[in-house]
């Protein structure tokens, strides 16, 4: 049963922190495009880790590094927040990481849309059966 309420809460502390992170008044975060990719919270609710992706930097490590830097120094506010909108006896604190999978994902589709396929078999294959 606690696996199931697990990825209840997981798929909810995720979509409450979409809303409270536009709440936040940190130039660093609120000036920056975040999205929540996935939460995972422990199976006794004390931590969660909170996986995000920063929309629209392209290798600007030092502007990820100041969102981590804005995000950590907001984890009260947001932890303050998410205790008012979810209804946990604990609310779990909160450890940002960040997660360049779609990144990853886009270079590896690129890498595969630009192999080029030759047909060599195929062309065998006719040869053979023309003589």
């Amino acid at each position: 049963m606690s696996k199931y309420r697990r990825n209840r809460v997981n798929d909810a502390v995720a979509l409450e922190l979409v809303s409270i992170l536009r709440n936040v008044k940190d130039p660093r975060v609120s000036g920056a495009f975040i999205s929540i990719t996935s939460a995972d919270v422990t199976p006794d609710f004390k931590y969660a880790k909170i996986f995000y992706s920063v929309l629209g930097m392209d290798d600007d490590a030092e502007g990820i590094k100041e969102i981590a830097k804005g995000l950590k120094s907001a984890q009260g506010f947001i932890r303050g927040q998410l205790a008012k909108t979810l209804n946990l006896r604990v609310t779990p604190e909160l450890t940002f990481i960040h997660d360049d999978s779609m990144k990853r994902g886009v270079e590896i589709a690129a890498m595969i849309n630009s192999l080029e396929f030759t047909d060599d078999e195929e062309e065998s294959k006719e040869e053979d059966a023309d003589e």
